[in-house]
């Protein structure tokens, strides 16, 4: 089973040496840990991987070897029963008509104001009903019930899309940009995106500079040039999580070809939309988090801006200071579209929904308002062109 983990680790491209292989098996040999499936993860991932790039791809291979695989001690039998299992136990699940006659609040100021009061006056646990911060319930306030507008609270993931913020820490991962499945068509659309320019040191043969020069000196006169390159400068702004999960495929696509023909490229997370602050990791977008400012004022105007999401959510979220779903952001998301609108008049937003869906959607008719309504392209073959040609005029 080792061996059968460490050839897909290298069929997966993730560049584990036969050197660290043995390590792990040493290690294994000495006991370095107890019998355990999770402290096996830990000790192996340590060991194997060497770049924080190739987690993801380690982790799915991990998943596919040790599927099932279960920790049994020579003492006893123990088992923890996942949280979520007892969870699903309570989940209300309504019919469409019982959830038409459940009514919102009214508002946002109406939700944020009947929140501060249930947590001021509730004092125990509550289920199954429309008050309370509960679990199965019709409340606005908890998990594994519906309401048409509330607040998420302790739930792993989106259920109904219905909740304007959420009270959770998620954590998402990172886009592969080493994906190479499908990947081809899409460059060849980024390649309508380029602006050729020779510039460094000149460490090409400039072959008919060379023959003209010999020609007109009488002897051989080596020339030299830069090599020629795209000098496009690409900043990419890209969402992940949440109802970006159904896209996580087309997403690692097109951003492993925009790395390979944008070598000046940039890039930055965010989720659902732009506020005060952006991240390179989502494994760490609790703890380093860049600054807006920073990043409108560290890249100059000649900048091409792609921002890459599926413009759903809350039109709170847009529209609203405190309306993100995570955390209470002073400005609304607007207010930071149109700063990135007035520095980069290159900016265009590729959106992986169907184009067809963009009218039943407010907070996508809020944005497009924001950034222009000819500025967003559907995240197909044909958008993108259309898209690479928007920003080349």
């Amino acid at each position: 089973m080792f061996q059968t983990f460490f050839t897909t680790l290298r069929d997966a491209k993730v560049p584990v040496s036969l050197k660290e292989y043995l390590t792990l098996l040493e290690a294994l040999e000495k006991d370095a840990i107890n019998r355990n499936i999770e402290e096996f993860y830990y000790l192996s991932r340590a060991i194997l991987v060497k770049d924080e790039k190739h987690i993801d791809k380690f982790d799915r291979v991990f998943s596919h070897v040790f599927k099932g695989l279960e920790t049994l001690s020579d003492q006893d039998i123990t088992a923890q029963i996942p949280e979520e299992w007892l969870r699903k136990l309570t989940e209300k699940v309504l019919s469409d008509e019982e959830k038409a006659k459940i009514e919102a609040l009214g508002g946002w100021d109406k939700l944020m104001e009947t929140l501060k009061e249930r947590l001021a006056d509730q004092k125990a646990r509550h289920q199954g009903g429309n008050k309370w911060i509960g679990t199965a319930g019709t409340s606005p306030f908890g998990a594994y019930g519906y309401n048409p507008e509330g607040i998420r609270i302790g739930q792993d993931k989106s259920r109904n899309k219905r909740a304007v913020k959420v009270w959770d820490k998620r954590e998402f991962q990172n886009y592969d940009d080493d994906v190479q499945l499908g990947v081809r068509n899409i460059k060849v659309a980024l390649r309508r995106l380029r602006r050729w320019a020779r510039e460094g040191a000149p460490d090409e043969l400039d072959l008919d500079g060379t023959i003209k020069e010999t020609a007109r000196q009488g002897y051989l006169d080596v020339k030299m040039r830069p090599e020629r390159r795209n000098s496009v400068k690409v900043l990419m702004l890209m969402d992940a999580g949440g109802s970006m999960d159904p896209y996580v495929k087309i997403c690692e696509e097109l951003f492993s070809a925009a790395k390979t023909e944008f070598k000046n490229m940039e890039f930055f997370y965010f989720h659902n939309c732009i506020y005060e602050g952006l991240w390179k990791d989502n494994r760490r977008r609790r703890t380093d988090i860049t600054p807006t400012w920073d990043v409108l004022h560290r890249f100059p105007s000649d900048y091409k801006v792609i921002i890459m999401g599926d413009a759903a959510m809350s039109p709170y979220e847009v529209a609203m200071p405190g309306g993100s779903v995570e955390h209470w952001n002073e400005e609304a998301g607007a207010v930071w579209l149109q700063r990135f609108v007035d520095v980069y008049p290159k900016l265009v937003w590729l959106n992986p929904e169907s184009v067809r869906s963009w009218q039943y959607n407010q907070s996508n008719k809020l944005i497009r308002e924001v950034i222009g309504p000819d500025r967003m392209f559907e995240m197909t073959l044909s958008g993108m062109e259309d898209a690479m040609r928007t920003l080349s005029r």
